[in-house]
């Protein structure tokens, strides 16, 4: 009985119950709360302890790893990523790792400890590794291996331009999640996210298919730009509770007031607004040692900024 619940599609709901906009955003809530994976319990977990939407990304650039900055050390991004880790704990629902900035310096090893650094120190703060990994077969398997397995990520970002059978291979580790681009921050997103697909645009039919046929485990949500607020409403009600990894607030300049009006789940939750340089590089200036305390004063700005504009709305 469970089960049937479980898979039972809104429009059966409807033809049982008759059509409610709020009858039928509660259906879809309790059901994605009973199948919630892993990772999706952890990430609800810490937005419900912390009241925190922020999500720390950890972007280190070389301009302030120089060795002159940690001259005792053989692995300065994992130094560096580890003090941003414990300045920015506190106000943080997730973090994200931007998997470039480590391999494009051969600095694996750094990724792979400060992964653990943070499942051992901060194990209730959900980990993201955003690398958007896209292929099919025995390729994403390694993918998938190298992100949850080898890395230990809680979640990963995922291009789905292949379609459902890369999805598939990543979503299949169904205690992690799958993070699909949908709506990008980038200009240039519109010129292939916004093509007619029939009745509706790409990145509307990406969520069409991210929150049915390729969300067998419940456990995909999807990357929302800051940048496009109005795109944001349209998937929100197309998807339900799903959780959005949305980066563009920062330095993109993205309009906070609006993702929250438009982003927000009826709880008050579903979103991990995404903050990289804006926090990282607070602590950094030409000549000087890093500042973390300055870090951890962005990190508790930004925090401040989304709970009280997220307060003043109500």
């Amino acid at each position: 009985m469970v089960r049937m619940m479980l898979d039972m599609p809104v429009s059966t709901v409807r033809s049982l119950f008759g059509y409610s906009p709020c009858g039928e955003m509660f259906w879809v809530g309790l059901q994605e709360s009973i199948r919630m994976g892993k990772f999706y319990e952890k990430l609800k977990n810490r937005w419900q302890s912390t009241e925190s939407l922020l999500c720390v990304g950890l972007d280190p650039h070389p301009r302030y790893l120089l060795k002159e900055k940690y001259p005792k050390s053989e692995l300065p991004y994992l130094d560096f990523s580890r003090e941003v880790i414990d300045a920015t704990a506190e106000f943080a629902c997730a973090f994200k790792f931007q998997f470039a900035c480590f391999g494009g310096q051969g600095m694996e090893e750094d990724l792979e400890q400060a992964v653990n650094h943070v499942r051992t120190n901060h194990p209730d703060i959900p980990v993201i590794l955003d690398s958007k990994r896209g292929d099919i077969g025995s390729t994403a398997v390694e993918y998938a291996e190298e992100a949850f397995t080898r890395y230990g990520a809680d979640a990963l970002t995922v291009n789905p331009y292949l379609g459902g059978d890369c999805i598939e291979v990543f979503a299949d580790y169904s205690d992690r999640g799958v993070i699909v681009l949908c709506r990008t921050s980038n200009p240039g997103s519109a010129e292939l996210q916004e093509l007619q697909c029939g009745d509706r645009m790409l990145y509307e039919h990406v969520a069409h298919l991210a929150t049915g046929k390729w969300n067998k485990n419940n456990n995909i949500s999807l990357v929302m730009g800051a940048t496009h607020p109005e795109t944001l409403a349209k998937v929100r009600v197309m998807v339900g509770n799903m959780p959005f990894l949305v980066p563009g607030i920062g330095a993109q300049g993205g309009n906070l007031e609006a993702v929250l009006k438009h982003g927000l789940t009826e709880s008050g939750y579903g979103l991990m607004i995404n903050v990289s340089r804006g926090i990282a590089e607070a602590g950094w200036r030409e000549g000087r040692d890093l500042d973390f305390q300055a870090v951890h004063d962005a990190a508790r700005y930004y925090f401040d900024l989304i709970r009280t504009t997220k307060s003043e709305m109500s």
